[in-house]
Parts: C-alpha cells; sequence; structure tokens
C-alpha cells in the first residue's frame, strides 16, 4: 500500500507538491481548530453551568458579577456584559443589548481561519486541474515527435500519469470540505449556546426587573 501511494506520488508530476503542502496546512488548521473549539466549549460548560448560572438562579448577582469577571471563558465576558448593565440598573433591553455587543466579539476568534478550509480545498481542486493540462499539453508535445507505432500506448500512458494531479486535488479537497462542514457545525453549536445563556440570564432577571426593586437599590436597603 505505501509502494502504491508513493508511487502513484511520484508520477503526478511537480504539482503534487504543492498540493500536499495545501493539504498539509489545511490538516493542521483543521486540528488546531477542534482542539480550541473543544477547549472554548469546556471552559464555558465549567464557567457557566457550574458558576454563573447557580448565582443567577439565587439572584446573587454581585457574586454572579465576580465569577462572570473571574473567568476567562468566552461566554463570561458575554455574561458579564450583561450582568454589569442590571447592576447599573439598566433596563432588559440594555442588557440584551450588551450580551449583543459581547457576542460579536467573542465570534471573530471562534471562527478564526475556519474559512480557510473552504479557500484551501479549491486551491487543491485548480491546482489539481492544472498540473492535469500541463501535463496533457507536455504528452502531446512528446507523442508528436514519437514512433507512429507508439504513440498510442504513449499518449494513454502520457494521459494516465497527468490525471493523477487531478485525482489527488479531489483526494485532498472532500476531506477539507469536510473538515469546513464540521468546524462549521461545532462553532454554531457553540454559538447557540451563548444565545441560550443569554435567554436564561433574561428570563431569570424579568420578574427581578419589572416587579422587584433593582439590585442597586436592594444594595442601599
Amino acid at each position: 500500500m505505501l509502494e502504491t501511494v508513493v508511487r502513484f506520488f511520484q508520477e503526478g508530476g511537480p504539482f503534487m507538491y504543492p498540493i500536499a503542502i495545501v493539504l498539509a496546512i489545511g490538516l493542521a488548521i483543521t486540528v488546531e481548530r477542534f482542539i480550541y473549539l473543544a477547549s472554548v466549549r469546556r471552559r464555558n460548560r465549567l464557567a457557566f453551568e457550574k458558576g454563573i448560572l447557580p448565582l443567577l438562579r439565587k439572584r446573587d448577582y454581585q457574586r454572579a458579577m465576580k465569577a462572570a469577571t473571574g473567568s476567562d471563558s468566552a461566554i463570561a465576558s458575554i455574561m458579564s456584559a450583561g450582568i454589569g448593565r442590571l447592576l447599573n440598573n439598566h433596563s432588559r433591553e440594555d442588557v440584551e443589548y450588551a450580551m449583543e455587543e459581547g457576542l460579536m466579539e467573542v465570534l471573530p476568534r471562534l471562527e478564526k481561519r475556519t474559512q480557510y478550509l473552504a479557500t484551501l480545498a479549491n486551491i487543491a481542486t485548480l491546482l489539481g486541474l492544472l498540473g492535469t493540462i500541463i501535463g496533457l499539453i507536455a504528452a502531446f508535445t512528446a507523442v508528436a515527435a514519437a514512433d507512429p507505432s507508439q504513440k498510442a500506448s504513449l499518449l494513454s500512458e502520457s494521459i494516465s500519469v497527468a490525471m493523477n494531479t487531478t485525482a489527488f486535488g479531489l483526494m485532498s479537497a472532500i476531506p477539507l470540505l469536510m473538515f469546513h462542514a464540521l468546524l462549521q457545525t461545532r462553532t454554531n453549536e457553540i454559538v447557540d449556546s451563548f444565545e441560550m445563556a443569554g435567554v436564561k440570564l433574561l428570563n431569570i432577571i424579568s420578574c427581578l426587573l419589572y416587579t422587584s426593586p433593582s439590585p442597586r437599590d436592594r444594595q442601599k436597603s
């Protein structure tokens, strides 16, 4: 199997090497993004479900604010923006706008480099096609000066070698596109968890904002 892969790579021509580089870069980005998103998901769960949410349910907004500001998780920064507006006696809409602003600051870090995978997949495909076209041009040029009895076999062998580049380009592009879709799905799930956390905060404070004294008034009392 290894010998077959090596022979396939060698017969593809010089364009196999840039395609391999593109594939290696794409795989490196994929591994880094999967590790980063898994870390973000784990830290968000610990910070919100174990720290911030229980304090919010107890209406202990001061300690919830301290827990949010003391955490380096993405969801904590969003929650701290909303809780900060709440402690400053802002309306529900202001709290919601603050969390939306926090989400806009966090989102670029979640989507960072993910879009490169789709671009790299397209580059790998185009490099494969370009290598095949250049290989076919070289093949027809060589066949034109060959003996007539050998033209058919020489042409078929040259075309077969040239098509290896397209095959390798597609073999590189397909998994990169698949990884891109998986990372997009993982990112969307994290964003959905941010929105769900924001909804929970708004639902918890709704009764306080409209039927109870403000947190600032409670502190004065």
